[in-house]
C-alpha cells in the first residue's frame, strides 16, 4: 500500500483496501502469518542500541566556539507515524513543512566550548523540546541560526554566544526542497524561505475521475530508473505546488520579517558575494510523471536583494530523456552558482557533447562565466574539460577544476587562470577508485574560497587510504609549483579525523582507537604539542573488551581482501570455533589494483548504527563487519558480468580464512545485508552452499523491476539480459533452501527497492518449499527509523540467528 496520504477520504480508503488485501492473503495461504506485538531482542543488544551517543562537534567559522550537539537516538513509533506525503520524488511532512528522512539529524540538546577561554557554557532561550536542525553560523563573531523542527512547525532560531541567548525570530519556515535560509554578507539578516501567507486552503481531491491520465513517447528514446514517489495526477501536481511553493522573505535579529515579493517553488536560491542580487532557480511546468522534481523544468534568474527581476537568464528543459549513463547530463546550460571570487559573476557549464556520453568528442564540458547584465550570449569561456567538470574552487589567484568521467573512473584536476581562459596546468589525473593516490578535497575559507597562505599554496584535508589502513592527513599543496608538504598524519595505532582547520597554526582532530571513544584534541603544528579538549566516555562499555582486528586474506585469483573482526571477550585461540555472521555490501571496480586496496582502519572506535551488525559479538558470536565483496570487471567488460561467481569466490575466500584462523565453525556462518547487501546475500543462498541461513533488509530481488539500470550497472535490461536474469535471485528462488530471514520497510522511498521485491521473493520461496519469514515493518522507510522497528528487527535477527545458526540440528 502506498505511504501517500492526502486527505482524510484517501486515508479511509487506504485502510479498507489494506484490510480486504489482508484477508485475501491470509485465505490464500496455510502459512502462519502472525500481527504480533513489537518485540525486544537480547538486554545486551538493547543497551547499546539507547547508549547515548557521542556529542556532535561543530566549529565556528573563525575556530572560536565548537557546539557539542547531542542527538536524541531513535524516534518512536510515534513520532514517525506523522502524516507523510510523497511527492515529486520527494518526502515531507505537511504539519511542519519539513522534509521527512531517515535520518533526521535533529539534536535535543546543545553545548557550548569557549575554545578562547576554554569555558563551558549552556545557551539560555532555547525551546523547552528542542528540535534543532541545520546550524549556520553568520559572519558576525559567536552569531548562528538553526532550524527548530516541532512536531507542529518549523521555527527559525538565532543564537548570540556573546549574550549566551537564544530567540526565536520566524515561524511557518519551508524546509520541504531547496535552500531554506541563509546569512546576508554581512551577517544582520537572513533570507528565508517561508510558507506563503495567503497560499489558502488545501486542494480538495474529488474521487470522481474526469477521464484517463495519458503518457505519451513519440518515438524519442527516453530511458528512465525507476523512482519512487512521482507525480502520478492533476491532484499530485497541486499538491507539489500548494506544499512546496515559498515566499522568500528577508528576516533580521529582531525578528523584523520582511517579504521581498519573490515566490515560487525554489531549488536554489543564493546571494551574490557582494550580497547585490539573488539567484535564484525555480520549478516550472511542464512537470513529469517519470522523474523526480530535481529533472523538471528549471528557470534561472536574477534578482536584486530587493526581489527586483533583474533578467531572466535561462530555463532549463524537462530532463526525462537523459541517456542511459552515470555520465549522461542535461543538454544546455547547467549547475549555475556564483563564482566566489567575484562580486557578482555567474558561472555555468554547458556540455559539449549535447549530454551524450556515447559522442565522441575531445572535449566534454565547458564552463563559462558571466557578467551583468546577465545576456547568454555575452558569456566568456573560462575552461574545457575532457571529461564532466564536477566542481570549481576558487582563490584570488586561479580556479581549480574538478572532472570525471564515470565509465572508466578517470577523474582529473586542473589549475585555471579564470581570467585569461586558459590552462596553467593539470594538477592530477588518476583512477577515482584508487584511494591510495586521492590528495583529499580542498578546505575553503569562511568566506567559500580556497583556504590560503597566499603564495600560491592552497590546503586539502583527506582519508589516508594506504596499506596499513586509513590514517586522515592535512596537506599543504603549492600548485604553482607543484610541492605537496604534509603537515599532518594521523598517529599510527590511532584513527585521528580533522575537524578544524584555518592555517592559524592550531589544528583540532577527534582522536580514537579500538578502545578508547573519539575525543576531540587541539594540536599545535608549529610547536609540536597539543592539548585535550573534551573527555567523552565510552558509550558501550559492554564491548570493552571485545577483540577487534583488521583480516587481509587473498581470493583465489590473488585478490587481496580484508574485513573488520570481532570475536567476544572471552574467546581465545584453541577455543571450541564460534557461530559467525558475516555482514557485507557489494562494490563495482574496474581495476584488480583499486579492488585489492586496503579499506578502513583497524583503529576506529566501534559505531553502532543500525546498520551495524557487531550487537552480535555480544552474544557469543564471531562478527565480520564490512567484508570485502568487490566485483571488478577490466578493460571492456562489465562487473556485473560475472557478479555470481566474484561473491562467491569473496565469500569462499572468507570463509576458509577465518575456519583456518579456528576462530569459525563451518557450519555455523551467516551472511547478511541490506539493500544491496540483502540482493547479494539472496544470491549467496541461491548460488552457494556455503552459509547455514541469511538475512535479508529491505533489498531488491528481481532485476526486470529495474530495466533502465541499477547501483552501478548503466546497461538496460534490453542491452544486458542475460546478466540481469543471472542476477536476480527471484529467477532462482527454488534453489533457495537455506533459510532466509526478509525484512522490508513498508514506506520504502529507496529507487528500486519497492516493498514488492521481498513480498514476492517470500512468495517465489514459500511456494517451493523453502524455510522463508517475511517481516513488513510499518512507517519505515528503506533505512528503518523508530526504536520499536530497529529493536523488532534485532529480535527477529536474534531468532533466526539463534535457532537456524548457533543452534542449528
Amino acid at each position: 500500500m502506498n505511504f501517500i496520504r492526502k486527505n482524510n477520504t484517501m486515508i479511509k480508503l487506504a485502510l479498507k483496501s489494506s484490510v480486504l488485501m489482508a484477508l485475501l492473503l491470509i485465505a490464500q495461504t496455510n502459512q502462519a502469518q502472525e500481527a504480533i506485538k513489537y518485540q525486544l531482542p537480547p538486554k545486551g543488544i538493547v543497551d547499546l542500541v539507547d547508549a547515548a551517543q557521542i556529542p556532535v562537534q561543530k566549529f565556528s567559522k573563525d575556530g572560536r566556539y565548537m557546539l557539542l550537539l547531542e542527538a536524541p537516538g531513535y524516534q518512536t513509533i510515534e513520532q514517525i507515524s506523522q502524516p507523510v506525503l510523497g511527492v515529486a520524488g520527494l518526502r515531507i511532512n505537511p504539519l511542519t513543512n519539513t522534509t521527512v528522512a531517515e535520518h533526521p539529524g535533529v539534536y535535543k540538546q546543545v553545548l557550548v566550548r569557549d575554545l578562547k577561554t576554554n569555558q563551558e557554557f549552556s545557551i539560555a532561550g532555547l525551546p523547552s523540546n528542542l528540535q534543532l536542525s541545520d546550524v549556520l553560523w553568520s559572519s558576525k563573531e559567536g552569531l548562528f541560526a538553526f532550524l527548530n523542527k516541532s512536531l507542529t512547525d518549523t521555527e527559525l532560531w538565532v543564537v548570540d554566544l556573546n549574550s549566551k541567548s537564544a530567540k526565536k525570530i520566524l515561524t511557518q519556515v519551508n524546509d520541504t526542497y531547496g535552500h531554506t535560509m541563509q546569512w546576508n554578507a554581512d551577517g544582520s539578516s537572513l533570507l528565508v524561505q517561508q510558507v506563503i501567507s495567503d497560499r489558502g486552503q488545501l486542494p480538495v481531491f474529488n474521487p470522481v475521475p474526469s477521464g484517463p491520465i495519458v503518457q505519451e513517447n513519440l518515438g524519442g528514446v527516453t530511458p528512465s530508473r525507476t523512482y519512487q514517489n512521482l507525480l502520478a495526477n492533476a491532484y499530485d501536481e497541486q499538491l507539489m505546488e500548494y506544499y512546496l511553493s515559498s515566499q522568500l522573505v528577508e528576516v533580521d535579529l529582531n525578528a523584523v520579517a520582511k517579504p521581498i515579493g519573490v515566490k515560487g517553488v525554489f531549488s536554489k536560491v543564493d546571494y551574490s558575494p557582494n550580497g547585490a542580487f539573488i539567484l535564484v532557480q525555480r520549478v516550472v511546468r511542464p512537470y513529469s510523471y517519470l522523474v523526480p522534481i530535481p529533472l523538471f523544468p528549471q528557470e534561472i534568474s536574477i534578482y536584486t536583494s530587493a526581489g527586483q527581476l533583474v533578467k531572466t537568464v535561462y530555463t532549463q528543459p524537462l530532463a526525462d530523456n537523459l541517456p542511459s549513463s552515470f555520465d549522461a547530463v542535461i543538454e544546455g546550460p547547467r549547475s549555475f552558482d556564483w563564482r566566489k571570487d567575484k562580486p557578482a559573476e555567474i558561472l555555468y557549464i554547458v556540455a559539449k557533447d549535447k549530454g551524450n556520453p556515447a559522442t565522441e568528442t575531445d572535449v566534454r564540458d565547458e564552463l563559462f562565466a558571466l557578467s551583468a547584465p546577465f545576456e547568454v550570449s555575452n558569456a566568456k569561456k573560462i575552461y574545457s574539460g575532457s571529461y564532466r567538470i564536477r566542481d570549481v574552487q576558487w582563490s584570488e589567484q586561479f580556479a581549480i577544476v574538478a572532472e570525471s568521467w564515470r565509465k572508466d573512473r578517470s577523474s582529473k584536476l586542473s589549475l585555471v587562470d579564470a581570467e585569461k581562459g586558459t590552462l596553467i596546468k593539470v594538477l592530477a589525473t588518476r583512477k577515482s577508485e584508487d584511494t591510495y593516490t586521492d590528495p583529499g578535497t580542498f578546505i575553503s575559507n569562511s568566506k567559500g574560497l580556497l583556504l590560503s597562505d597566499g603564495k600560491g599554496a592552497v590546503f586539502t584535508q583527506g582519508l589516508g587510504a594506504s596499506a596499513e589502513g586509513d590514517r586522515p592527513f592535512i596537506l599543504k599543496w603549492d600548485v604553482l609549483k607543484g610541492k605537496q608538504d604534509t603537515l599532518y598524519k594521523s598517529k599510527r595505532n590511532y584513527y585521528e579525523e580533522p575537524l578544524f582547520f584555518n592555517n592559524t597554526g592550531l589544528l583540532y582532530v577527534a582522536r580514537e582507537s579500538a578502545k578508547e571513544a573519539p575525543n576531540v584534541f587541539a594540536i599545535d603544528l608549529k610547536k609540536k604539542k597539543e592539548q585535550q579538549i573534551s573527555t567523552f566516555q565510552d558509550p558501550y562499555p559492554s564491548l570493552a573488551n571485545v577483540k577487534k582486528s583488521l583480516l587481509s586474506y587473498p581470493r583465489k585469483d590473488g585478490l587481496s581482501l580484508s574485513a573488520s573482526l570481532y570475536v567476544p571477550a572471552d574467546f581465545k585461540k584453541g577455543d571450541k570455533p564460534l557461530p559467525v555472521l558475516i555482514w557485507a555490501y557489494p562494490r563495482e571496480f574496474k581495476t584488480k589494483e583499486a579492488a585489492g586496496q586496503v579499506k578502513g582502519s583497524p583503529h576506529r572506535f566501534p559505531r553502532l548504527a543500525f546498520r551495524s551488525p557487531v550487537y552480535w559479538v555480544t552474544q557469543g558470536y564471531a562478527v565480520l563487519d564490512q567484508a570485502d565483496m568487490p566485483i571488478v570487471g577490466e578493460g571492456n567488460s562489465e562487473p556485473n558480468d560475472t557478479f555470481i561467481q566474484q561473491i562467491e569466490d569473496n565469500a569462499v575466500a572468507l570463509i576458509d580464512y577465518i575456519v583456518d584462523l579456528g576462530v569459525a565453525d563451518r557450519n555455523r556462518i551467516a551472511v547478511g545485508g541490506h539493500s544491496y547487501g540483502a540482493f547479494m546475500t539472496a544470491n549467496l543462498l541461491a548460488h552457494t552452499d556455503l552459509f547455514a541461513a541469511g538475512i535479508a533488509r529491505s533489498g531488491a530481488y528481481n532485476r526486470t523491476l529495474t530495466p533502465f539500470g541499477f547501483q552501478g550497472e548503466a546497461r538496460t535490461y534490453w542491452q544486458a539480459k542475460e546478466v540481469y536474469d543471472a542476477m536476480s535471485p527471484f529467477t532462482y528462488a527454488p534453489k533457495i533452501k537455506k533459510p532466509l530471514l526478509l525484512t522490508h520497510g513498508m514506506d520504502d522511498e529507496n529507487s528500486g527497492t519497492f516493498p514488492i521485491q521481498s513480498e514476492r521473493l517470500y512468495a517465489a520461496i514459500k511456494g517451493h518449499g523453502g524455510v522463508v519469514r517475511l517481516v513488513m515493518l510499518p512507517k519505515e522507510f528503506h533505512g528503518y527509523r523508530s526504536r520499536e522497528g530497529v529493536l523488532h528487527t534485532f529480535w527477529e535477527q536474534h531468532q533466526w540467528l539463534e535457532t537456524h545458526v548457533k543452534n542449528k540440528k
